[in-house]
């Protein structure tokens, strides 16, 4: 397998790397021909500037018109002398209209039989040193550079002399010196700079496939199992920005897994507890029914309603017992969102202090509400604090012996309100304390069957209150009592 890899990576390289040196040559034949049409361009501008005033000076050595007629041999005479001087060039005589009178070309090949004077008339306006190119009449739709000046006499302009500074004769040098330049280029400069180019280019791409390399090995280890396979990362930016998501990725694809199993095994947890506290409750309603339907003719009325009393009672045991099961498995598993709002806390605990006062009173019981300001907003889920306060006040009411008293205070601190839930119990032994809040946890087992305890109440406390990033305290002092308490955060009102 890993030589398998290694092939690949090696071929991927190789591919690369010619793909670089195709980009290159192609990019190579561009600047070529790019930076010699700019030389050519600068070649001609440069002819221009340099040979702008030789219309001017045909002008001052010969008169073409004479008497507003064109003085042909003159005009040959003249500018057979100038091509003698610059052979390169090529010289028209033009009416005010821009059709050619007279000209001085090699071959006499001259297909046109006018000049467009929109660039004669620019060039003349112009200070002469501008790039502007005109037509070339031995060449139809060809633009050359020239030179050109009016013939005037007073206000009244009889021509133009137009001169062509480049003939075809230049050309056919020019082509020929173009060629030898790009020969010159890319033998030298070219292929210099390909090469230069080529070798940094694969270094690169060899740094760039090592990194690739350490993240698909990386990746390929976690694959096969390894969890903890993670890139080494030193900084950000390209290949680091896709190693850090690949190691994020990771991190959510363990934590997920790690979820799994938890609820896995909070599945497993709870088929176990149901099938062994549910086993209870029904092996009690199991017996009595049994009972009733074995000896119906011999029970009296009276042990009749009893053992059906008995009855009911397990199978509330039994029906709080999956309900509560079912709460603590939903609030373990984190299917519990709480949806928090603002009210006032101390409206709640009158509420639910007035449900359990028909308790209180038939256990001769006293349950007393405090709080330092009325009307204090908490900012919680209103429906699962009242699960608490349910449970707190249940749970002191099975410990509180008659006579005693539940006292519920509220006490304002800073940004927070505290709730306490105390009673006048007989306390909790120290070595109890640090499992009260766990699962099916009773005490020092002062609670039997018949008080309908589940052990879950105190568990389902404290998970409603983890979820609300809440903490629930507890304080207790043997023959003295037992004190719950948690805080919520203050609505600031705005």
């Amino acid at each position: 397998m890993s030589q398998l890899f290694k092939n690949n990576s090696l071929g991927f390289f190789w591919k690369i790397s010619l793909m670089l040196l195709g980009v290159l040559v192609i990019v190579g034949f561009a600047y070529v021909f790019i930076t010699a049409s700019l030389a050519e361009k600068y070649f001609q501008e440069r002819n221009q500037v340099l040979n702008a005033p030789i219309a001017q000076s045909i002008i001052k050595e010969v008169k073409p018109f004479i008497d507003g007629e064109l003085s042909e041999n003159a005009t040959d005479e003249i500018m057979h002398h100038m091509m003698a001087i610059n052979p390169s060039i090529e010289v028209y005589i033009l009416n005010p209209g821009g059709k050619i009178l007279n000209y001085v070309a090699p071959y006499k090949r001259v297909k046109m039989d006018s000049v467009n004077l929109d660039p004669v008339h620019q060039f003349i306006a112009s200070d002469k040193q501008q790039y502007i190119v005109g037509d070339d009449p031995r060449n139809p739709g060809v633009q050359k550079v020239f030179s050109a000046a009016a013939i005037a006499e007073g206000d009244v302009t009889l021509g133009y002399v137009y001169v062509v500074l480049a003939s075809e004769e230049y050309d056919s040098v020019s082509a020929f010196m173009w060629n030898s330049y790009i020969m010159r280029l890319g033998g030298r400069s070219f292929l210099i700079a390909l090469l230069a180019s080529l070798i940094v280019g694969i270094i690169a791409i060899w740094l760039i496939i090592k990194n690739l390399n350490k993240i698909i090995t990386t990746v390929k280890r976690f694959q096969k199992g390894e969890m903890s396979a993670r890139i080494p990362v030193k900084s950000t930016g390209g290949l680091n920005d896709l190693a850090l998501a690949f190691n994020e990725m990771a991190d959510t694809i363990v934590g997920n897994i790690e979820n799994l199993k938890s609820m896995e095994n909070l599945r497993r947890e709870l088929v176990g507890n149901v099938s062994h506290d549910l086993r209870t409750p029904l092996a009690v309603i199991h017996g009595y029914i049994e009972t009733l339907m074995i000896k119906r003719d011999q029970l009296s009325e009276k042990d009749r309603e009893k053992y059906l009393k008995i009855i009911l009672e397990s199978t509330d045991k039994l029906r709080k017992l999956v309900d509560e099961l079912f709460e603590l498995s939903k609030l373990e598993s984190k299917q519990v969102t709480p949806k928090k709002e603002p009210f006032f806390i101390q409206e709640l605990i009158n509420d639910i202090s007035q449900k359990f006062e028909i308790l209180a009173d038939d256990k001769n019981i006293t349950i007393k509400t405090t709080s330092v300001k009325q009307n204090t907003l908490v900012y919680a889920d209103v429906a699962l604090i009242e699960r608490v306060l349910q449970n707190l006040i249940d749970n002191a009411l099975k410990f509180t012996p008659e006579g005693g008293t539940i006292q519920i205070a509220v006490d304002q601190t800073d940004q927070f309100v505290e709730i306490k839930v105390s009673d006048t119990g007989p306390g909790i032994p120290k070595d109890q304390i640090p499992f009260i809040f766990d699962r099916y946890h009773i005490g020092d087992k002062r609670i039997s069957l018949d008080n309908n305890n589940t052990g879950l109440g105190l568990a389902i406390v404290k998970k409603i209150l983890e979820i609300h990033n809440a903490t629930i305290n507890l304080t207790s002092k043997i023959n003295y009592g037992t004190t719950f308490s948690f805080q919520l955060p203050e609505h600031q009102s705005v």
